[in-house]
């Protein structure tokens, strides 16, 4: 992949290779709502609750903050969250996920992007979530002059945005599987895609200070992704609500913060002296370390230890 020249900023830096993405949290309008959504369409539990907030997840995983607002409102042509993901173990658990949705009558986009088996949907107010599981051996995706590239396993392109084959995905169901089991322990947030105002701005800060490898822009399109340890994105980038857009007010639905996940204390320690060294500011909360991207998308660091 070729170094993108219009940066002045990035340097050869690496975040840490075990590195993840830790738990959403989203301003809403109604937390009871929401609460009964998420448990009832995706089989969250609550694992803590204090009066306008709640924490949901696996049993032992948090996943999602919620933060009632009753006056919020959903703004248009802003910065902000395009969609969270849910990883899913395999593909046996990914189908009991959909197959509820299509027994709870839930919208949802079942596509193949051939390394990964997906569906998008939204919840009740708008927060974009996909739902996906690994699938490298049907083929994966390159950067090839600028555009992706996606094969399958037997050398054949694709769009990698292929319906996908539900009746196929159905098959790894079992007699026994039930749609009203909690969410599997396995499951975690995969990676969090953000609307940004700039790419090139967005690099900066997510590969050049925090130390994400990027996996690669396409310039036509308004996309980039970057990861840890090689993965094929923790955080994807895109400027589809418009270059220059702004943040949304105060107080606005949708993300609040995303956390960053580091290994150790070390391996935090190197990204804050980074952060130090660039004159970020920063805001120590009791839930770990709160920085603003360059489009206003709050980010957590902390330290999985």
């Amino acid at each position: 992949m070729k170094e993108d020249k219009k940066s002045t900023n990035r340097s050869a830096v690496s975040i840490h290779p075990d590195t993840n993405i830790g738990s959403v949290s989203l301003t809403v309008s109604s937390l009871a709502s929401q609460i009964q959504f998420y448990r009832e369409a995706l089989g969250f539990q609550v694992r803590y609750q204090d009066g306008t907030r709640v924490v949901m997840g696996t049993n032992g995983r948090d996943l999602v903050e919620l933060v009632e607002n009753p006056a919020a409102a959903r703004y248009r042509r802003v910065t902000g969250l395009y969609h969270f993901a849910l990883m899913y173990p395999n593909r046996q658990e990914l189908a009991r996920a959909i197959a509820r949705l299509y027994a709870q009558q839930i919208p949802n986009s079942p596509t193949d992007h051939i390394m990964t088996k997906t569906t998008y949907l939204d919840d009740l107010e708008g927060n974009g979530i996909e739902l996906y599981c690994e699938s490298p051996e049907d083929g994966a995706w390159s950067l090839q002059n600028g555009e992706y590239i996606t094969r399958r396993a037997d050398g054949s392109l694709s769009s990698g945005r292929e319906p996908l084959d539900v009746e196929a995905l159905f098959s790894h169901l079992q007699e026994q599987d039930r749609l009203d089991e909690p969410l599997p322990e396995a499951v975690r947030i995969g990676h969090v895609h953000l609307h940004v105002r700039d790419l090139d701005q967005a690099l900066d800060f997510y590969q050049g200070i925090l130390g994400f490898d990027s996996m690669g822009k396409v310039e036509s399109i308004g996309l980039a992704f970057v990861s840890a340890g090689g993965y094929h994105h923790h955080i994807g980038l895109n400027t589809w609500q418009g270059v220059g857009a702004p943040p949304p007010p105060e107080g606005a639905l949708g993300l609040r913060h995303f956390t960053v996940l580091l290994p150790n204390q070390s391996s935090l320690a190197e990204v804050l002296d980074r952060m130090n060294r660039a004159g970020l500011h920063r805001e120590e909360t009791r839930e770990g370390i709160l920085v603003s991207d360059p489009s206003d998308n709050g980010v957590l660091l902390k330290a999985n230890e």
